[in-house]
């Protein structure tokens, strides 16, 4: 199933829809229209047939940030319509998100990867934060999410010196999930996101919330999002299915709910 869009990519094949950002000539680099449509495109990815999303590029660049020919004159105002709904879209969508990072990741392009639930990067692609080279500073989450995977001094010098990353530095320092080689980059996608379509789907969405909330939350409070989610899991068609299927000794058949 495909859907039509000028500057994206769209389809939805067993349960796994592929989105892919698609203005190679600019290393899709976002523009007012690309976001409107990933709008359209992220609420079709709430229908429950689709139970993973995988976000990544086409071309040699998974995404180059703002296309600076086509810079606002309020950063702030297309920061508040466009780039922070579409982070925390990301974030809340109560699936599995991968951003498969084919190539440079740079400025809100890196940070947009960084909101994805699971980052495989080819081993040519790479990530830099180029807010500070023209006088900025990162944003579409990045000061959230930089210092929280890799630590602060990490955080900083990636800020401040708005060095290129590697993938494979980026996976030694815990930024993203994992370096894959070029030529495995693709099946690899494949097989991580058809393992998540076949996966319990609602345990995944409470693993994702639990998860973000515990950077916010106590102990007890944490305690208590663990037992109210366990307890709403417990009662779930897909625990009922991988218990049956743990004591027969077969493959689970989960049908995410």
């Amino acid at each position: 199933m495909g859907h039509d869009f000028r500057h994206l990519l769209f389809t939805v094949e067993d349960g796994v829809a592929t989105l892919t950002l698609n203005r190679p000539d600019s290393l899709n680099s976002f523009t007012v229209e690309m976001h409107e449509e990933l709008v359209d495109a992220l609420t079709v990815v709430y229908d429950d047939a689709i139970r993973v999303l995988v976000l990544t590029g086409a071309g040699r660049g998974f995404c180059a940030g703002q296309d600076l020919s086509a810079m606002p004159s309020d950063l702030g105002d297309v920061l508040d319509r466009y780039y922070g709904p579409l982070v925390q879209r990301l974030r809340d969508l109560p699936k599995p998100v991968i951003g498969a990072v084919n190539g440079v990741a740079a400025g809100a392009g890196a940070n947009i990867a960084l909101a994805c639930d699971l980052v495989i990067a080819a081993r040519s692609a790479s990530f830099i934060q180029a807010f500070s080279k023209i006088g900025l500073m990162p944003d579409a989450g990045g000061t959230y999410f930089l210092p929280r995977l890799v630590g602060s001094a990490r955080a900083m010098g990636l800020a401040l010196l708005a060095d290129k990353l590697s993938a494979q530095q980026a996976a030694d320092w815990g930024l993203i999930w994992q370096c894959v080689d070029d030529a495995e980059f693709a099946a690899t996608v494949q097989g991580v996101a058809r393992k998540l379509a076949d996966g319990p789907t609602l345990g995944y969405a409470r693993i994702k919330q639990a998860l973000q909330a515990s950077g916010q939350n106590g102990l007890e409070a944490q305690l208590d999002l663990e037992r109210d989610s366990q307890r709403e899991l417990g009662r779930s068609a897909d625990f009922r299915e991988g218990v049956a299927a743990f004591m027969a000794k077969r493959a689970p058949r989960f049908v995410g709910k």
